[in-house]
């Protein structure tokens, strides 16, 4: 008989019915000790104990981010994870079917190694959430022995288990199954993915039966029709042999791309090399390289790499071939710079990566008075060599250069995320400003330091923001055009007022054709992924790192706004590529760290958390992943020093407290402390866990009250 709602069984209180698996209905509950929501797959029917049994040691075995977890067993029902989506369903895009279709091998790799068999897989058991695919229902899991006659036993002498449509020859047959029963089943789902429709069908089950014993599917025109084909082979030992070799085969498919067009004009600016004889002086040659990086950007049609990722090569003797290879350029500047008192040297070489040919090269022998003067003329020069049209050049006020100077030392400490190098940094913007009132860009700059202090926790948010918002207004008072002064105010607008409105008018009045990937960033995650426009800022993401691939802030940016897409092995592996670039980068440590945390990898996640920490000892974020993984691998009294930092009335403890209990997996708490995060108006809390975190987030009855606070819709 179904159970009505109110039903207890043991703990657990029954809400409502959800469907039928298969050996059993399931059910929407509640763990009344935990205030968790789970569900209840319970027995229907006589004789399937021993088999129900079966499959909660086959899913208690195993632990994979894509296989439904399994939270208890009772008597006659087991008790697994809620998960909110609905069942895969084609056709999808190739990238996505690839994306979903590896996540389901993952899973069933994983089982497989533990010796289960899936044997039932099809497309209503596998399910589609916010954090990727699910694998669903091991009811017909067989535990694989090495005792052939064991084996037959268990398969019941014959009995046709699984579903017709997508079971595997052998299993129609009534014959032995192994991995690769798995691996045809695959097919038939990929298949259906790819295509929205059926490999096998017929009009009673012996028809499509037959089908999967003697025919083969329509040929599909997609680029894994040969995977698809060689799953689908008749004969085992025809398929891929382990989900591994499916792995790989799909990886390669997911790799092929249309063929490229004709690569247009393309350039990465090297860091021009230092030869005077200060090294002190290094700042000076280095921005020289950044402006004419600036100044290129600004010519329609040429893809210019942004500085962090062409300075990454800075000190290393790499050939131009590889480096334009890994920037995806066709053509390297590359130059020299002497200074001797205000006389200047500039050198400066253009390359054809291709074969190293040079395109153009000149020397410079000017007054340090006029290096805004060179840096035209190199940039002329280059798009002439490119046959790029060079647009009417904008009126500019010149800046003192003294102005100037400082404000090239301020670039040079802009990306190194240090106390220090912050402290140093406003010291530049604030001599630039005292040199030259009327240079705008230091104004922004300083604006910008006032916004990542705050964010990291040293300055209250009502301390720092209107000061931002003094600083911009400031700016566009010099240059009512400057597209970061409109961005910072869309900023101040969004994350302090919560004046949605306003900050959207403000980014429209920064968007240009041709922005900065610094610039583009922030439209991303200050604006889309802060009013919940994500796909739109994974789109734009994707085009910051195009420009600027080995920026490690962009890889980090990039991993939250995925997660909130719900796409977590993407955004684990974009967090992981941020620490790959840079091993200090302790962002990317910290976020990493609830990432795994989220997934039950607790020791993983300390590794990561102890990095964090150590680098950043003063971050109330740092400080709360740190105590939810010790309290994750059950060292509560080694988390509670970091709790103890966070709690009461000091600005950022509540930020820290919410990515505390985000990794902790507490919604209700999580939303309670990031409503204390928005009343100090904590710069970032919307877009690092608010946003990101929103599937977990959203759990918890308080949601509605969250996003009221910071004016955004449910």
């Amino acid at each position: 008989m179904p159970l009505t709602p109110g039903t207890r069984l043991g703990p657990y209180q029954i809400e409502s019915a959800i469907g039928a698996g298969g050996m059993g209905d399931v059910y929407k509950a509640t763990d009344t000790r935990l205030g968790r929501t789970v569900a209840i797959k319970m027995l229907t029917g006589g004789g399937h104990g021993l088999r129900f049994l079966q499959e909660a040691r086959a899913i208690a075995a195993l632990s994979h981010p894509n296989i439904c977890v399994l939270h208890d067993i009772g008597p006659d029902y087991l008790v697994m994870e809620y998960l909110e989506g609905a069942p895969v369903q084609g056709p999808l895009p190739l990238e996505e079917a690839i994306r979903v279709a590896v996540q389901i091998v993952d899973a069933l790799d994983a089982a497989h190694a533990k010796g289960i068999l899936h044997r039932d897989l099809k497309p209503a058991n596998i399910m589609l959430t916010r954090t990727g695919a699910k694998v669903l229902d091991f009811g017909l899991a067989k535990i694989v022995s090495d005792d052939s006659e064991a084996d037959a036993t268990r398969t019941m002498a014959g009995t046709v288990l699984g579903t017709a449509a997508y079971m595997s020859p052998e299993q129609a047959q009534g014959r032995p199954a192994d991995a690769r029963s798995d691996v045809f089943s695959f097919g038939a789902v990929l298949y259906e993915l790819l295509t929205g429709t059926r490999a096998f069908g017929g009009g009673s089950m012996l028809e499509t039966l037959s089908a999967v014993v003697h025919t083969d599917p329509p040929a599909s025109d997609s680029p894994a029709w040969d995977v698809i084909k060689r799953c689908l082979a008749k004969q085992p030992q025809q398929r891929f042999q382990t989900m591994a070799e499916v792995r790989a085969a799909l990886q390669q498919v997911g790799g092929q791309r249309p063929a490229r067009r004709q690569m247009g004009p393309s350039i990465a600016v090297l860091p021009f090399a230092n030869m005077s004889r200060d090294p002190e002086d290094e700042y000076f040659s280095d921005g020289l390289a950044e402006e004419i990086i600036n100044l290129l950007a600004q010519l329609p049609g040429l893809k210019v790499i942004a500085r962090t990722s062409a300075f990454a090569f800075k000190g290393k003797n790499e050939d131009i071939r590889r480096i334009a290879e890994t920037l995806g350029v066709t053509t390297i500047l590359e130059g020299s710079v002497r200074r001797a008192g205000s006389r200047l040297r500039v050198m400066a070489q253009l390359i054809q990566a291709s074969d190293g040919a040079h395109l153009w090269s000149q020397r410079y022998d000017r007054e340090m008075a006029d290096i805004f003067e060179v840096q035209d003329e190199i940039s002329a020069a280059i798009a002439s060599a490119l046959k790029v049209k060079l647009a009417p050049a904008a009126e500019r006020r010149l800046p003192k250069v003294g102005a100037y100077e400082a404000y090239l030392k301020y670039r040079s400490y802009q990306w190194k995320f240090t106390p220090e190098a912050t402290r140093r940094s406003r010291e530049c913007l604030e001599q630039a400003i005292a040199i030259d009132p009327e240079f705008a860009l230091p104004y922004v700059g300083l604006a910008d330091s006032y916004l990542a202090i705050s964010s990291a926790g040293g300055v209250p948010s009502h301390e720092a923001m209107p000061r931002a918002r003094e600083l911009a207004s400031r700016a566009l008072e010099i240059d009512s055009d400057l597209p970061e002064a409109h961005a910072m105010l869309g900023i101040v607008a969004g994350h302090y007022d919560y004046d949605w409105v306003e900050a959207g008018k403000r980014f429209a009045a920064a968007r240009r054709d041709q922005m900065s990937p610094h610039l583009r960033q922030w439209h991303a995650q200050f604006h889309l992924l802060a009013i919940g426009r994500v796909v739109e800022g994974v789109a734009e993401h994707r085009r910051v790192l195009e420009e600027d691939p080995l920026c490690q802030t962009w890889h980090y940016t990039f991993g939250t706004t995925l997660h909130a897409l719900g796409r977590d092995e993407e955004a684990i592996a974009a967090m992981r590529k941020s620490v790959e670039i840079d091993p200090d980068f302790w962002l990317g440590w910290l976020w990493l760290a609830v990432f795994l945390s989220l997934r039950q990898q607790h020791d993983d996640a300390l590794l990561c958390a102890e990095k964090a920490i150590a680098r950043a000892p003063w971050s109330p974020f740092a400080m709360g992943i740190t105590a939810a993984a010790l309290a994750n691998v059950g060292r509560d009294a080694d988390a509670e020093p970091y709790l103890a930092g966070l709690r009461g009335d000091a600005y950022g403890g509540p930020a820290g407290l919410t990515t505390y209990h985000v990794a902790r997996g507490d919604a209700d708490r999580a939303v309670e402390s990031a409503i204390d995060a928005v009343g100090q108006r904590y710069t970032i809390i919307l877009i690092t866990v608010v946003r990101p975190f929103e599937s977990l987030l959203r759990q918890s009855a308080a949601w509605p009250t969250l996003l009221k606070k910071m004016n955004l819709a449910a």
